[in-house]
Formats: structure tokens, sequence, C-alpha cells
């Protein structure tokens, strides 16, 4: 016990070290310092002279003079490049390097993938107004990360828009141990931590993260295989929050997922999750990629106060929202509580983000990464990165929030998907209150609508425990208690096909909010008292048992597809295709 807590100090100190060489990043202008690293770019335009005449405008020479393409060569900062990019009629693309031939193939580029998501939840917003999430902390508890460097200015993980470094290292909680590099063997935590915080720009001069100036962590407590135990996550839980006030992390990022066994209130893991909320921390989950069917939220996200987090895609149509739709993956609830999860969506589908070639991920799914450092990745993994990123502006913009006006602001603030008729498209099970806008949730002033009929001071202490809204009916559907038909998820009937979908901000105006509805009664579920089992009807043709009543000692034993003994495994989110 003693060598452990003196490795425990070591690694706080060693930490501690790595905070002081970091420099913390208080811009004291608008403006990219003038260190800022300049990029060569080739500008094409309807001839060279033209092109040169549009970079004299902003007081630049060319390199060199490619009248044989119509075009010139020009190092550019990236507030340079974003000038350029509004002009109508250029073609601008990276002066890439390349290497003689034999070596390894990855080190040439095949196509490097838009930056999307900021732009469709309106971040750009936040950008404009230079709201880049600067002074926060967001922790990625994950496999790690790879603090790559971006493709065109050397941004990306290791240093925000300004150049300055934003990188604080990595907590290793399976090895306990502290270190200002990480080797991420597995590529998810890099590509989750770069859907929030990459400051690189694509080719289009877009910013690719959603807060790309929040400083990050990483807290190392899955393997290379994505696999971590109860133990190593809950001890990065408990580093998070000996450190949150040293480096002012406000956020943690959780995007993997296990299969809930017992009440929210009786698993560790989600005993430690909630200690963060009650600590201050804006805990972000994912809802898990075992969608469609009810009752897939995995664990930490069936902890009704955090934020869990489904996935919706453009489906490849990122001009066109119409067709926008809730990804087939993205897991569903209610929870076995019956509390309405997740709590919104947001862009989970073809995401792009940094992860380097020699990954596992990308050598088991190569075709994905365009033989640079950018990979497309689809899962809720995703999508809850995306509103860790939107957290960080709002915490940015409004430091005194608290982690339930986030998740208030946020819920009250999202898109929900309605069809032409006005009604809801996509059950509250399924899209939550919608998709997440940032732009409407750092305007947003809501306040006590969310977790107000919660008391996590007393669920912690095991002197009270809640149930949510939901219940399930005579024919095996899921409504909230006391709202009406539109609220009862038919799960029996089929999903839209090609009815336009509408994202529309504050459709539910009805008194009775289910965001905000709890009780200490025991959910009513439709018991079977001839078998003693409580009745889920998963497949209409033939019951199936969720849970059975002991008798003998009235615990509650799970059948989530789980033998007796069989270890709940806790895991990164599996492997889905792009959608």
């Amino acid at each position: 016990m003693k060598n452990n807590a003196k490795l425990k100090q070591t690694g706080l100190l060693s930490f501690v070290a790595i905070i002081a060489s970091v420099l913390w990043f208080t811009p004291s202008a608008d403006k990219p310092s003038n260190k800022q690293k300049s990029t060569s770019y080739i500008v094409k335009s309807t001839s060279a002279e033209h092109a040169k005449t549009l970079i004299a405008e902003l007081g630049l020479s060319p390199t060199h003079d490619l009248s044989i393409i119509d075009a010139v060569a020009v190092s550019l900062t990236p507030e340079q490049l974003a000038a350029l990019k509004v002009t109508d009629g250029l073609t601008i693309t990276e002066n890439y390097q390349v290497e003689l031939s034999g070596g390894n193939a990855w080190g040439k580029r095949k196509w490097q993938p838009k930056a999307v998501v900021p732009s469709y939840i309106d971040a750009d917003y936040a950008h404009s107004a230079r709201n880049f999430g600067e002074g926060v902390t967001i922790g990625f508890l994950d496999t790690g990360i790879d603090s790559l460097p971006g493709t065109s200015s050397g941004l990306g993980l290791s240093t925000d828009l300004y150049g300055r470094d934003k990188f604080w290292g990595t907590y290793d909680a399976i090895n306990n141990t502290v270190s200002n590099y990480s080797n991420e063997e597995s590529g998810h935590g890099t590509h989750v931590a770069s859907v929030a915080a990459n400051a690189d720009y694509d080719v289009y001069g877009k910013i690719y993260g959603v807060a790309p100036n929040a400083a990050i962590v990483g807290i190392k407590a899955f393997d290379a295989d994505g696999k971590a135990t109860y133990a190593d996550v809950i001890r990065g839980i408990d580093w998070a929050l000996q450190v949150k006030d040293q480096i002012n992390l406000r956020v943690l990022n959780m995007s993997f997922g296990g299969d809930q066994r017992s009440y929210y209130w009786e698993d560790p893991l989600n005993q430690a999750v909630m200690k963060a909320w009650q600590q201050g921390i804006v805990v972000v989950a994912s809802a898990g990629n075992n969608g469609p069917d009810p009752m897939t939220i995995g664990v930490p996200g069936n902890v009704p106060y955090i934020i869990t987090v489904g996935a919706m895609t453009d489906n490849f149509t990122e001009l066109d929202f119409n067709d926008d739709k809730i990804a087939t993956f993205s897991a569903a609830g209610p929870t076995p509580a019956g509390f309405v999860k997740p709590d919104l969506v947001a862009p989970g589908g073809h995401v792009a983000g940094l992860m380097a070639y020699n990954t596992q991920i990308v050598a088991e799914h190569p075709e994905y990464h365009d033989g640079g450092k950018y990979f497309e990745m689809s899962g809720t993994s995703q999508a809850a990165a995306v509103v860790s990123g939107v957290a960080a502006l709002m915490i940015a913009q409004d430091p005194s929030l608290t982690p339930d006006d986030v998740k208030c602001r946020l819920i009250d603030s999202a898109h929900t998907a309605l069809t032409n008729e006005g009604k809801l498209a996509y059950s509250v099970f399924q899209q939550g209150s919608g998709v997440v806008n940032a732009k409407d949730a750092l305007n947003s002033s809501a306040s006590n609508c969310a977790n107000q009929s919660l008391d996590i001071a007393k669920d912690l202490a095991g002197e009270q425990h809640f149930y949510g809204p939901a219940n399930i009916n005579e024919n095996g559907h899921f409504y909230v208690e006391g709202l009406g038909d539109e609220y009862v998820w038919k799960i029996d009937e089929s999903e839209l096909s090609n009815d336009a979908v509408i994202w529309r901000l504050n459709y539910d105006d009805n008194p009775m909010d289910w965001k905000n509805m709890a009780s200490t009664d025991a959910v009513i579920w439709r018991l079977d008292f001839e078998t003693n089992a409580v009745i889920w009807r998963l497949n209409f043709e033939t019951d199936a048992v969720i849970w059975r009543l002991n008798l003998e000692t009235d615990a509650v034993i799970w059948r989530l597809n789980l033998d007796d003994h069989e270890a709940a495994p806790i895991s990164i989110n599996n492997w889905v295709d792009p959608q």
C-alpha cells in the first residue's frame, strides 16, 4: 500500500511539473501571434497573374510561379488561408511533400476529409465571436491521446489556433503513471479528442474541432483492444477529480460503455461518475452503438444526472438537412430505472478526426484513412465528443455554469426532429431533446430544467434513489407517464422511410416536461404474476425476459443476454460502418 501511495504521489508531482512547463493560454488579442507557423499552399485561379494579384492584396509574395497550371505557391498562416478561402473562383491545395517511391504507402496522401461538424451544429457562431473554448480543459477517459499535429499548420491536438501548447499529457490509469506523451495504440482516443478539440484546418480553411482552443488531457484506462476493467476506469475518474482544479478540468468525455447489471445507483463505475458530476465536472457519455432496439443504453450512459449522447447523421448530404436521420446503431432508452435517454443527439456518422496510420483501428479499416493523419469514423463516441466540445464553449463563455446548468441549456436548445406534419419524427427514447446546437446553447438562459427532481447527495449516500417517467403499456410500447400519445414509442412500427425530417428548436412546451421528471416510486413495469418475471416485448412473437425476481432474496437478477457468471465488459463502443 505504501508503494502504491508513493507511486501515486510521484505521478501527481510529475503531472504538476508538466503543468509548470506548459504555457497556460489567455490570448491578449483577437489575432493569432506573429509566431504562428505558415504553410505552403498552391493557389490556382484563372491565371497565375490573377492569383498573384489576390495574394498581393494580403501583402504576400509567391514563392513559386506555376503558370503552367495558372497558379502560384505561397506561404499562408491559417488566418490568411481563411481570408483567401472566401474568394470565389480559387482552388487552394496544400503544397504536399512527396518522396521517392518504395517508401511506406501510407505516407502519401490520398484524400483529406472535409470539416463538417462545427458548421452543422452552428459552432461557427462561437468561432466568429472568438470563442474557441480557451481556458477550459476537456479530459478524455479512453485509450490515450496521440498529440498529433495537424496536416497543414502544425496545430491539431498539440497546439491551439494561436500556436500555444494545449496538451497536458496523459495519465495512464492502467499503470498509474503520468507522462507528457501517450502511447496510443488503438486510435480511438485520439480520434474522439480531435472531434472535440482539433485546431487544424481542412483544405477549405474550415476548422475541424468544435472547441479548437480547449486544452486536452488524456486519461488512459483502455488497452489497444479498447477494453478496460472497472478498477482502471474508476481510478481514472478519481485522478481527474484530484487534478481538476489545477488544470481547470471542467468536462470529462466518456466514449465507452458496458452492459447494465444493476440499477444505476448500485453500479460502482456509475457511482464514480456521479461523484465527478457532484464535484463540478460536466460528464458527457456516449449512448452506445448497440441500437436501434429499446433499452440498449449502457453504463455509464444510464446515469440520469449526466449528459448521454446518441448519434445522428447527415446521410452523406451535408447541405441537405431534410434527409438527416438518427443513426441506426445509436442506442436507445429507456433505462431500467425508467429514465429517458439519450438526452440529445449529435453528429456521429462518418466524422473526420485525427488518427495515426499505425494504430490498430487503421490496420483493421484502412479504407477509411486518408493516407496522412485523418480517419472517418462513425459512432456515438464521436457524437459525445461533439457535445463535449460544445460544453467547453459554453463554459468558456460563462465559467460560472454548473454541470446542471450546462445540461439544462443543452437540452433546452436542442433541435427536435419533426415530420412535415409537425409531429415527433423519432421517439424521445431515440433522440432525446434533439440534435445539439452550439449557437442556441450559448444563447440559452434556461435554468432549473435538468436534474431538479433528483438529489445526487442522497443518491450517493444511499438514502434515496430515483426512477424516471418511462413505462411500458399492455402492447409492449414504452411511453412517458402523464404525456400524450405522441410520447408512446410504438416500436413494432416501421421507421420513417423517405419522409422529410425538420429539426426545430423548442418543440416541447408540455408543462409536464419529461426532461425533469423523476420520483422515488418504482417503475410500474408489466409483471407476469404466473412466472414472477418482468416482461419486455423485445420480440413480438415471443416474449423476452429482461430480468427475473429472485423470490428467496427479492434480488433483481439481470438477464441482458449474459450468462449468470459472465463478466460485464467495459470497452470503447463497437465498430460500426460509417453512415
